[in-house]
């Protein structure tokens, strides 16, 4: 579990196939010397295991799955990645409850200075939209932020100036790919319902089909 609050911009220094997937490489001087075997890493939004480091890097594995449903696949040498490393117990909360399981890719439309904020609209994938709502939650390459607006192909949201400063969102132009996950409430909201309208309640024809 992640709280979409980025802990160090990293930077990818090599990416190459390996078993199905990828290996990924992250230069991170910040976190790498104190992180441990196994742990969980949110790479730009992406929950992976690390699985070697050193004082500076870090390195993690990007499966088959991974590869397909976010930007990982995309990664080259050079690029800027936010990190975050998992919630410990008793620390706050100062985001929203991310996964790390990216739900799908977004496309800037467009970006949009606004005194010492950035308006970046992102044009999301149909199957989403029904998940992001006015004034929601949304991570946007693992970053936590408030949706704006709303409407079926995509949504707006403000990113402030130390967000920009501590993250990879000022890297990001009209045409570029984002890792989205959206609120996990609503997904598990969905599913209640779904499963609400598959068992019908106590009727009449019930009781007579368990002979009552």
């Amino acid at each position: 579990m992640f709280t979409g609050l980025i802990q160090e911009v990293g930077e990818i220094t090599d990416t190459r196939p390996r078993a199905g997937g990828r290996d990924l490489v992250v230069r991170a001087p910040g976190m790498a010397a104190d992180l441990a075997l196994g742990e969980s890493i949110a790479v730009s939004g992406a929950c992976l295991t690390v699985e070697g480091f050193d004082e500076t890097t870090f390195r993690a594995h990007a499966g088959e799955e991974t590869l397909r449903r976010t930007t990982v696949g995309e990664a080259r040498v050079g690029a800027r990645v936010n990190l975050e490393r998992a919630l410990l117990p008793g620390q706050r909360l100062g985001g929203h409850f991310v996964q790390g399981h990216v739900d799908g890719i977004g496309t800037v439309n467009a970006v949009r200075p606004s005194g010492t904020t950035v308006w970046l609209q992102i044009d999301t994938p149909p199957e989403l939209s029904r998940y992001i709502a006015h004034k929601g939650s949304i991570a946007i390459d693992g970053v936590s932020l408030t949706v704006v607006e709303c409407s079926g192909v995509g949504f707006t949201v403000a990113v402030i100036p130390h967000t920009l400063a501590e993250t990879n969102l000022s890297d990001r132009r009209p045409g570029d790919h984002v890792n989205l996950e959206t609120d996990v409430l609503a997904k598990y909201v969905e599913r209640l319902l779904a499963a609400r309208e598959e068992r019908p309640g106590l009727t009449e024809a019930f009781l007579r089909e368990q002979g009552f």
